[in-house]
């Protein structure tokens, strides 16, 4: 990537269209300035031979940036066999439906801890993900919001180490939520971006997956995502720290205003 974009999760909410899909959501997103979608396949693969071409014809017309958020249902840690094939499973026929549009990354979390020791769980899901095939659709690991779940920036980082067909998704939010509202300043995200740059390479930097968005938390972790201006979370330090590591690739904002949030994030970034 050659810059950073901005895009958002889903469909936008403003556009006036009665029947808004993807095709016309990328037309209208991308006329109000936004540069990316990320497509949610978290129930079900929802590109599909019926509208897979007009969504290529309209994301390459628009010169868009498409990604995919994989099922809610995987867990490469799950402790029967036949549920970890399942999410495999779940994993590839994602990215099949994401090839079709010729989308870039599809994001998903790992999978949860349950009864396993955090390294017994690693090491599972390790080998499942060795089990991934490696082609042009990245499998970007999502650093995750709650205590349960398997997902720290430092387990992720390690795995995209050591699997070559994941790359890491950084969800700002929920590394904030997860630690209880540990990110409060311009130090707390320059420390995430130094950690990555340390661990994976100035070429991680250059092609980075990035989630933010307002979010309510508790002591144990993410409960919803809120609009930004209703949250704590600092998004104006976070941006700098983007812009003075020189980040390049992809924002997503996840959250209820959908658009007007990218936007914000959009505008206040060109104004550093």
């Amino acid at each position: 990537m050659d810059k950073l974009l901005f895009g958002i999760s889903g469909l936008p909410i403003g556009s006036g269209i009665k029947k808004i899909n993807y095709a016309s959501g990328i037309d209208y997103v991308k006329s109000i300035g936004l540069d990316a979608m990320e497509l949610l396949f978290v129930r079900n693969v929802n590109v599909t031979d019926k509208n897979k071409d007009i969504i290529l014809k309209t994301k390459l017309d628009n010169d868009f940036y498409l990604s995919a958020h994989g099922s809610h249902y995987i867990n490469l840690n799950a402790d029967e066999a036949e549920k970890q094939e399942q999410s495999i499973k779940r994993l590839i026929k994602a990215v099949e439906g994401l090839s079709k549009v010729k989308g870039k990354s599809l994001i998903f979390h790992p999978g949860f801890y349950l009864k396993d020791s955090k390294e017994q769980a690693y090491n599972t899901i390790k080998e499942n993900l060795l089990k991934l095939p490696h082609g042009e659709v990245d499998f970007r690991l999502e650093t995750t919001g709650k205590g349960t779940q398997f997902g720290t920036l430092e387990e992720l980082v390690s795995l995209c180490k050591e699997v070559k067909s994941c790359k890491l998704c950084i969800d700002f939010s929920h590394i904030h939520a997860r630690g209880n509202g540990c990110l409060k300043d311009y130090k707390d995200f320059a420390k995430i971006l130094q950690y990555v740059l340390n661990g994976l390479g100035r070429s991680a930097l250059d092609d980075m997956h990035i989630h933010m968005g307002g979010i309510n938390y508790n002591e144990k972790g993410e409960k919803h995502h809120l609009p930004l201006l209703e949250s704590d979370f600092n998004y104006i330090e976070c941006l700098k720290a983007i812009k003075d590591f020189n980040i390049k690739g992809c924002v997503i904002l996840e959250g209820p205003l959908v658009e007007k949030d990218a936007l914000l994030l959009k505008n206040t970034y060109k104004k550093l």
